[in-house]
């Protein structure tokens, strides 16, 4: 890629003697600034814009690179809307402005009041790529397109009031079929066209549908044919994203038949021209009256067959018919035939009800009997009943003497009188162990015959039994 650049040999600096004061920075900033900027005071460099940026302050950084170098590039905040494309990565422009220094960062950079694409290839690539984006966002898609009315009563225009193409237009609408037209004039060419394209795609939408301003039935955006860059307003995101919002069925009718704009794809229907547009939106008035036509006479011989096969069905009807007056002695006679076969079988119903209700009725046991042979089983139930108590009582009583047995056998007064004794406190609780019980404390024996209360040894009775010990006889069995 190459630098196209207006050059100017900057004036040679004088050489300085060794006696001469050093400049200081800021001295010799301002200095190659002012040569800079006297030199280079218009230029047009044509480059790869990287690295875009739009910061807070509204202003526009970007660097321009070729193969070879990379130039710092800046578009203040009061001409970004005036450059009329939009940087993005990648884009090959030609910018043109004047050449200066930042002295803060020791680097030159251009200020750029006007900015346009490098070439048609530009262009495409630039389109491919912004096609591609919209696309993914599903505002092509088929979806999303509305049908066009077939018999719309106002057509809403967005096109130049000047032109040729709203002429067109309006001839084409008038030879075909009378319809109100609304034209929103609007630049369709150049820098801020798109905005105005937008605006009225818009303001059609936005039209009250019961207000004085009827709201149109489907829109129309018209232009004649041109260049890519002529044409490149219909490509600019604002507009295809106001065509694919429109709730209003739109036409996109832009250049000839080999032009295509991103506007095709977003709108309901596209026209190869604008005169295309105005027979796609509207019929023709000559055939709208044939096909009435046609259709009435068909419509006529409809009625007028239907109206014969009615008679036909009619004289048929009649031919079937029977007189009243017969009709009514048949019925009578039906009736009177249902009425007497209805009788007999009620009487027929009756008799063998009676048969079945005799049968029924010898089949009835008699009371008496009932009663007796239920005397019968509950005395026999009562025997059995008091023979079951008599030998629940026999057992239980049994039971009982052999509990009793055991439990004399088992009680500690057997004990006792084999000789044992039974040593409690006041409390009448067992002392089981000597270490249970202090010195001098009373205790009662219980012999088998009667129970003494004693006190036990004191301390000198314990220390002479300390020394006087003797084997202890075998612990006797827990007496409880």
């Amino acid at each position: 890629m190459s630098n196209d650049l207006v050059r100017n040999d900057p004036p040679a600096v004088a050489g300085r003697a060794d006696n001469q004061a050093p400049y200081s920075v800021s001295e010799l900033s301002g200095a190659i600034k002012r040569t800079i900027e006297g030199t280079f005071d218009y230029v047009q460099v044509r480059g790869e814009i990287s690295r875009p940026s739009r910061p807070a302050s509204g202003h526009l950084y970007f660097t321009l690179k070729d193969d070879r170098a990379t130039l710092s590039g800046v578009v203040w905040k009061a001409m970004v809307p005036g450059l009329g494309i939009e940087p993005e990565e990648g884009l090959e422009v030609i910018c043109s402005g004047k050449l200066t220094t930042f002295a803060g960062q020791s680097r030159y950079q251009i200020i750029v009041s006007r900015m346009e694409i490098a070439g048609e290839g530009a262009l495409l690539k630039q389109l491919e790529e912004r096609r591609k984006r919209l696309a993914g966002e599903g505002l092509f898609d088929a979806d999303r397109k509305q049908p066009v009315p077939r018999l719309p009563r106002v057509i809403g225009i967005v096109t130049s009031p000047t032109g040729a193409v709203i002429r067109d237009i309006l001839h084409r609408l008038a030879e075909r079929f009378g319809v109100r037209v609304l034209v929103w004039p609007t630049a369709v060419q150049g820098s801020g066209a798109e905005a105005g394209i937008a605006r009225a795609i818009t303001g059609f939408n936005q039209l009250p549908e019961t207000g004085s301003l009827p709201r149109p039935d489907v829109i129309i955006v018209a232009r004649g044919g041109g260049s890519l860059e002529d044409l490149w307003c219909f490509n600019e995101e604002s507009v295809v994203r106001a065509a694919a919002a429109s709730q209003i069925p739109l036409i996109s009718a832009i250049g000839h038949e080999t032009d295509t704009t991103l506007i095709d794809f977003a709108a309901d229907l596209r026209a190869p021209t604008p005169t295309a547009a105005a027979e796609l939106a509207t019929p023709v008035q000559e055939e709208l009256v044939a096909r009435l036509d046609e259709l009435a006479a068909r419509l006529q011989r409809a009625v007028l067959r239907k109206r014969e096969q009615s008679a036909q069905l009619l004289s048929a009807v009649m031919k079937g018919l029977l007189h009243p007056a017969e009709q009514i002695g048949r019925r009578e006679q039906q009736l009177d035939s249902l009425l007497s076969g209805l009788e007999a079988r009620l009487e027929q119903r009756l008799a063998g009800w009676q048969l079945q209700l005799a049968r029924l009725g010898d089949r009835l046991p008699q009371p008496a009997r009932q009663q007796g042979e239920a005397g019968q089983r509950l005395t026999a139930a009562s025997g059995r009943i008091e023979a079951g108590l008599n030998r629940l009582l026999a057992k239980s009583e049994q039971d009982l003497s052999a509990a009793s047995r055991l439990l004399s056998a088992n009680s500690f007064e057997r004990v006792l009188e084999r000789g044992f004794v039974l040593v409690t406190d006041t409390a009448g609780q067992p002392i089981k162990r000597a270490a249970a019980a202090p010195p001098a404390a009373e205790i009662i024996l219980r012999f088998a015959d009667a129970s003494r209360q004693a006190v036990l040894d004191g301390p000198a009775g314990q220390a002479k039994q300390a020394d006087n010990k003797k084997p202890a006889p075998p612990e006797q069995e827990d007496l409880f």
